[in-house]
């Protein structure tokens, strides 16, 4: 396969990662819990999918022929606490990473030479991606730094758990060896 198309094929992999560990915060989360903020001046979870929605919205509506950073988009009100439920919180989420990943699915090869601007910004696709791709995760981890805070003993592991790095490593070199062949084993 070529660079480009692997490329979009990682990073839909990737993001759907992303989505899908903040989906699994927020599993473990109380309505209330989503609205906690650590300190006066810090964010809350609902507040980071508040911003992470506008800024999904705004980046990939007509991503190829609009500037990223959208006239409607109000980036201030986004860090303005709302009166939002935990349903609606997901459904700002689900539409946000919707919109994202509707894009990138539509993504040609060919596409990621084009010049496209956010804020006037000229950026060719593939370095816009690539922003994104540092932004999302960034607030993601965030997400879940927050939520380990608020469950602290009751926080349900979302990766490798603490003191499990041996087993973890030897479940997946078992795995990848029940995957392979003989011969493939033997080439190696």
């Amino acid at each position: 396969m070529e660079f480009a198309s692997q490329f979009l094929a990682d990073t839909l992999k990737r993001l759907r990662y992303y989505k899908d560990v903040g989906d699994k915060s927020f599993e473990q989360l109380t309505e209330a819990e989503m609205h906690h903020k650590p300190t006066g001046e810090s964010n809350s979870i609902a507040i980071i999918m508040q911003h992470m929605y506008g800024n999904m919205m705004s980046r990939f509506t007509n991503f190829l022929t609009e500037d990223g950073e959208k006239e409607w988009r109000k980036r201030d009100a986004e860090f303005e606490p709302m009166a939002l439920t935990k349903t609606d919180l997901k459904d700002f989420w689900n539409t946000g990473w919707a919109m994202v990943l509707h894009t990138i699915e539509a993504l040609q090869p060919e596409d990621l030479h084009k010049e496209i601007t956010i804020r006037s910004e000229k950026l060719f696709v593939l370095d816009a991606i690539l922003r994104q791709f540092a932004h999302y995760p960034y607030h993601v981890g965030q997400i879940v730094f927050i939520a380990k805070m608020i469950k602290d003993k009751d926080w349900k592991n979302l990766s490798v758990a603490k003191g499990g790095s041996s087993a973890y490593n030897e479940k997946i070199q078992a795995k990848s060896s029940a995957v392979q062949g003989p011969s493939e084993k033997s080439e190696k």
